[in-house]
């Protein structure tokens, strides 16, 4: 069974940086044909997709509204993902949460159907 952990996260003002970084694991798993991806939920709104990368890292795709702020990249020996997040707005504010779909196709993780999903983690961006 895939388990997924975050860690990172936490308060920053506007404008700062900030990192989250998602471990998975699993007996005997190899994560390196999953896309993993990160997701994002706003206080009393839907849980929404926010990037997500190729099985290889050579390929990642985001949402409009972080593009050219967030940069997602993977670690396939240690199983990680991390998501680094710059000029941070008050907008951004969520818990984020890692996810991971076996699939070849990187887009399909968008919908977040058929995906493990990590617990989440807090991210506050004070204005």
């Amino acid at each position: 069974q895939v388990q997924l952990k975050e860690s990172g996260g936490g308060l920053v003002q506007t404008g700062g940086s900030l990192g989250v970084s998602c471990t998975a694991s699993g007996p005997g798993q190899s994560f390196s044909d999953y896309v993993m991806g990160w997701f994002r939920q706003a206080p009393g709104k839907e849980r929404v997709w926010v990037a997500a990368t190729s099985w290889s890292g050579r390929n990642s795709i985001y949402t409009d509204s972080v593009k050219g702020r967030f940069t997602i990249s993977r670690d396939n020996v240690k199983n990680m993902v991390h998501l680094q997040m710059n000029s941070l707005k008050p907008e951004d504010t969520a818990v984020y949460f890692c996810a991971v779909q076996k699939t070849g196709v990187l887009n399909t993780i968008i919908t977040g159907r058929n995906v493990t999903w990590g617990q989440g983690i807090q991210v506050t961006v004070a204005s």
